[in-house]
């Protein structure tokens, strides 16, 4: 596979485009079929071997335009070409009679000696170059392809395409123009300046055209090929951001980012509910299998150990100071189809109402606001709505059960039921109490988390998408036998 491609495949993973190995392959074999001849052609034969959607298609296309807009390596389409070949037609047939024209007119022994001079002039410029460094020669000589060659060779040596900043360009740009010999140009410039040589304005001209192609090469790549780092970056820099802080243009993001993690998490959980385990021998069933052939072992049956999905209870306080960490935490454990085999959720200020209904039948984001408008926006009982919980919950609970709580634990000081919490988790396989609030403040004033983090199986700090990350996969692990 050419390193034309293998670039080309960053800068399309880079733009969202899912590339699988395989596809990868067939692009390869497309690309030897047509060549790169036409532009058209390997434009289409890219397009059918990797895009799947139409989405990936509209991508493809724009990141093909970008990445092969000034590559040299490529033709131009088919109508491109026979316009130029038409075109150098009529310029041929134009200098055939011009050619006509001027047959049978001698030379002037003035223009011999012109044709002379000029010939002199060339050598003593070829000689006086040869004292300066290939760059240099190749910016007074003006050698387009000789220039962008050696640009190009030089993106490779430095690796451009590892690119992954805009902060970066100047990094790239200046380590190009090292690559190309600047320092060698920067002493050749010195050297003509003190010996007064009329080429020295011109090469020093030369020299910024030069590092105006080199930015724009640059900034090409950083098209192409920072995409990828900088959603990367801004996808760690939401993970790590107060879900209450979010600002609004970040929220949908946000939404995105939780799915995505989600998905990641649900293709590597949802897996058979049973697990052949080759390392422990199953001795009855095989004794019983293999009774035909007189107990002599033919057929071996192994040990399987059953891989439960986990249940989980979600009891969300939903009065306003954790409302948008709950919205994602459902969000969350709803994209977990496939992994959870039920989830309960409930929502409380004062009094506790299961929200399921709510959530299957409305999107979201407007589940979660006519949630607030329900249940939302008022004085906070931790202790009302356990004892809600424990009425029509409590024969429910079992050692498949994961009861998850988020709320901050603050009851304006009435009665907190602990009684109840300790019942919950005694009947209960987990008790996950997660706190938006900061460890330093849990116990100050109404807040009676202290005293309910004693009847938990896990109560920490959630005000993060890496946060909850982290303990939702902690659940889902504790149902996967190792």
């Amino acid at each position: 596979m050419d390193s034309l491609l293998l670039k080309f495949f960053r800068a399309a993973r880079g733009a969202g485009v899912r590339i699988s190995p395989a596809e990868s392959i067939d692009a390869t074999n497309a690309v030897a079929a047509v060549g790169y001849g036409s532009r058209r052609r390997l434009r289409d034969a890219m397009l059918l071997t990797i895009a799947k959607t139409e989405d990936e298609k509209k991508a493809l296309a724009e990141c093909f335009d970008l990445f092969f807009r000034h590559d040299d390596q490529l033709g131009a389409d088919d109508d491109a070409s026979d316009e130029t070949e038409s075109d150098q037609q009529q310029d041929d047939q134009a200098e055939g009679q011009s050619q006509d024209q001027g047959e049978g007119q001698g030379q002037s022994q003035g223009q011999g000696r012109g044709q002379d001079s000029a010939e002199d002039e060339a050598r003593e410029r070829s000689a006086q170059n040869q004292d300066l460094g290939s760059l240099a020669q190749m910016l007074l000589a003006n050698d387009r392809a000789a220039i962008a060659q050696a640009m190009n060779a030089a993106a490779d040596a430095v690796n451009l395409q590892e690119i992954q900043f805009f902060t970066q360009r100047g990094i790239y740009s200046n380590r190009i123009l090292q690559q190309m010999g600047a320092a060698r140009l920067q002493r050749d410039i010195a050297t003509l300046t003190a010996a007064s040589d009329p080429r020295t304005q011109r090469l020093m001209n030369a020299r910024e055209a030069l590092r105006e192609a080199v930015r724009e090469m640059v900034n090409r790549a950083i098209l192409l090929y920072t995409r990828e780092g900088t959603e990367n970056l801004r996808n760690e820099i939401l993970r790590n951001t107060a879900l209450n802080n979010l600002e609004r243009r970040d929220v949908e993001r946000t939404r995105t980012l939780v799915r995505t993690i989600a998905r990641r998490l649900r293709d590597r959980y949802s897996k058979p509910r049973k697990r052949k385990n080759r390392g422990r021998l199953d001795t009855r069933k095989t004794i019983r299998r293999n009774a035909s052939w007189g107990g002599i072992p033919f057929v071996t049956v192994w040990k399987q150990k059953k891989i439960d999905k986990p249940r989980i209870v979600a009891l969300c306080d939903v009065s306003g100071s954790v409302a948008r960490v709950v919205e994602f935490l459902l969000l969350f454990l709803y994209s977990l189809n496939e992994v959870v085999e039920r989830l309960d959720a409930f929502a409380f200020s004062d009094r506790l109402a299961p929200v399921g209904h709510i959530l299957d039948e409305e999107e979201l984001e407007a589940a979660i606001a006519l949630i607030l408008k329900r249940i939302g926006f008022r004085p906070t009982d931790y202790g009302r709505a356990l004892a809600d919980f424990a009425e029509h919950q409590r024969d429910k609970l079992d050692r498949h059960t994961t009861v998850i709580i988020l709320g901050d634990g603050r009851s304006n000081y009435v009665n907190p039921r602990l009684d109840i919490m300790k019942e919950i988790a005694h009947r209960s396989r987990a008790v996950i109490w997660l706190n938006p609030e900061p460890e330093t403040y849990w116990g100050q004033g109404d807040s009676r988390m202290n005293d309910y983090k004693r009847f938990c199986h896990v109560a920490k700090v959630c005000n993060t998408l890496k946060q909850l990350e982290r303990i939702i996969e902690d659940v889902l692990r504790t149902y996967t036998p190792h």
